[in-house]
């Protein structure tokens, strides 16, 4: 049965379905981050320190030591953004599942008010057929 709220509750479903592939979405930029994270800390250590050597052999671990680390903050930093942008996802889903069900419960209300009316009615039909013919039979 159609009634005012049907094509509201159709958008909100649409926009709660939109909000759960955009949860979706930021799970799975949370999970690859997470696991560049884990990968950098095993990258870092991998990498081995010279016991001798030149001086240019300790430069290039001490360089690439550093640019590990840079790594690793980059990754923690991707991490932190992932998580805010999953919470905010949610959130946003939370509003939107709320919505479509204000709506659907509107929508369910105005159906359960428009087939109290048609029962009525019905029983108004039924009593003047009865009626009706009571009053051919009384004749």
């Amino acid at each position: 049965m159609k009634t005012r709220f049907s094509s509201l509750v159709t958008l909100k479903k649409s926009t709660m379905d939109k909000s759960e592939r955009v949860v979706q979405k930021a799970n799975a930029d949370l999970n690859s981050a997470t696991q560049a994270l884990e990968l950098s800390y095993d990258s870092l250590q991998d990498i081995d320190s010279p016991q001798s050597g030149t001086m240019s052999d300790m430069l290039v671990s001490r360089t690439l030591l550093s640019y590990q680390r840079g790594t690793i903050e980059h990754n923690k930093a991707w991490v932190e953004f992932s998580k805010n942008q999953l919470l905010q996802a949610k959130k946003q889903l939370k509003a939107d599942m709320i919505e479509h069900e204000k709506f659907k419960y509107l929508e369910f209300e105005e159906i359960k008010k428009a087939l109290k009316i048609k029962a009525i009615q019905e029983a108004k039909d039924l009593d003047e057929i009865a009626l009706m013919t009571h009053v051919r039979k009384s004749s």
